[in-house]
């Protein structure tokens, strides 16, 4: 077992803190925050910079929104990873706006301007506050998540952001003139090579920070091939604060609350998924307590999150990829990226700066975090019993309709729209067959054998390629 791989028993045991409750030297916590920033920052402001135009906002009013989602999502991160009572996960847990809930926020508010954002708040507000109710009886479906489920959801999640990826990698925007044009995805290539290389011939702290450093050598060499916008920085406040309800009261209508409950369930499935992923990449296994306590932060950051203007909160996977790349399982680091959100939150110029980033080039460097969170559940399947019962064919079945949104996406257009937006999430589809699988053919009319003890979540031998050793 190497040093990377302390487990949480065997820290306790020597009187050492465990990696993931271990402080950093400031400038290592501080640049190593801003790398889980620099990976989420883009996924924490598309889903306004979508749902925004949609309802009806005028351009600095989507660009206040956007502001106000990082200002949020750095305050969910913190309940995540520093917690109170039996808020977070007290894991390296990075939060922010829930991609699942953009289709039914631009159905609730299509058009109806500052109404429609009111409504939808007022909709989360309600879902977030049911969801922390339900929180300590939902995570008491980790049982259901044995290696076969798990192995399974995390893979789904590794490939479900691939695409998002490919997508910056051609520019982001479908509608523009240079999408997919070759400078795009050359600037993607070179950046991937480069992270690549960085990995490779660097050592120590300069290893671990090659995705920061990817970005930034990036972004540099895109200055002269010309998709690098300084638009943002000159059009930015220098100090903007999120104005509580700055779209007046939220409201609530029963149709809103109704959908905005299905999302905040997906979320909640979703997250289970990454907790249980990233506590096997950092050695401390996510049992029901962590779940409970993850969920509640999940729940009560989306509640407050309406109050300074922001959306839905919830796990960000491809920061569990950053954290099984780089092998730095301090959450309090996480914590240090959640600081900087609620700085870039109120300092919009601050903002911008990360903003210089092209999404190709982010594209380029998402590759590898995404690749990894997928590599992380075959490594996970690889422990899961393939060869016992039926589990290759639960695997079979959970991967190939968990993929389906991503290899078909229309396949569902016939569908009631309520229905999309758990058919649409493949990790959720995935998630769901597979633990039903499970249950059919491992649980129901049987009873466990010793291979069957094997399979209990947290109590397997995880692959040291993850970064952990044997719990």
């Amino acid at each position: 077992m190497t040093d990377d791989a302390v487990t949480e028993t065997e820290a306790a045991g020597d009187g050492r803190k465990h990696p993931v409750d271990e402080t950093l030297p400031p400038l290592k916590m501080f640049t190593s925050g801003l790398q889980h920033v620099a990976a989420m920052y883009a996924g924490v402001v598309a889903p306004p910079l979508i749902v925004g135009p949609a309802v009806g906002l005028t351009a600095k009013e989507t660009a206040f929104l956007m502001g106000a989602s990082l200002f949020t999502a750095g305050i969910a991160t913190l309940l995540q990873t520093i917690g109170f009572w039996k808020v977070g996960a007290r894991l390296p847990f990075v939060n922010g706006v829930s991609f699942a809930g953009v289709a039914p926020m631009i159905a609730i508010g299509k058009d109806r301007g500052h109404d429609g954002i009111a409504v939808i708040f007022g909709a989360i507000i309600v879902a977030s506050l049911l969801g922390f109710v339900l929180a300590p009886y939902f995570c008491k479906l980790v049982r259901f998540f044995p290696p076969v489920v798990t192995g399974t959801v995390i893979t789904l999640i590794g490939v479900s952001l691939l695409p998002v990826a490919f997508n910056w990698s051609q520019g982001g925007n479908a509608t523009a003139d240079d999408y997919g044009s070759m400078t795009n995805i050359t600037m993607a290539a070179v950046t991937l090579v480069i992270v690549l290389a960085l990995r490779k011939l660097l050592r120590g702290f300069l290893q671990q920070i090659a995705i920061l450093l990817g970005l930034v050598i990036g972004t540099l060499i895109a200055i002269p091939a010309g998709i690098t916008d300084f638009g943002a920085i000159k059009e930015a406040d220098v100090v903007g604060f999120p104005t509580p309800f700055a779209f007046g009261a939220p409201q609530f209508e029963i149709a809103a609350i109704i959908s905005m409950c299905i999302v905040m369930l997906v979320c909640m499935t979703e997250s289970t998924a990454d907790m249980l992923a990233l506590g096997k990449i950092v050695g401390r296994p996510a049992d029901e307590k962590i779940i409970e306590g993850g969920l509640r932060a999940d729940t009560l950051g989306s509640a407050i999150s309406p109050l300074f203007n922001g959306f839905m909160c919830s796990a960000f996977a491809q920061n569990v990829g950053l954290v099984a790349m780089t092998k730095i399982r301090s959450r309090f680091v996480v914590a240090a990226g959640g600081g900087i959100l609620i700085v870039l939150g109120l300092v919009p110029v601050a903002a911008s700066v990360i903003a210089l980033v092209p999404l190709p080039v982010l594209g380029g460097a998402g590759i590898v975090l995404f690749g990894t969170v997928a590599a992380s559940g075959i490594q996970t399947l690889a422990t899961a019993a393939m060869e016992k019962g039926e589990n290759a064919l639960i695997v079979a079945a959970a991967l190939g309709i968990g993929l389906i949104p991503i290899a078909a996406p229309q396949f569902y257009h016939a569908f009631p729209e309520d229905l999309l937006v758990v058919l649409d999430s493949g990790i959720s589809t995935g998630c769901v067959v597979a633990i039903v699988l499970n249950l059919a053919f491992n649980h129901f009319g049987r009873k466990p054998d010793a291979a069957d003890e094997e399979q209990q979540p947290g109590e397997h031998v995880v692959p040291a390629a993850a970064g952990v050793g044997v719990h």
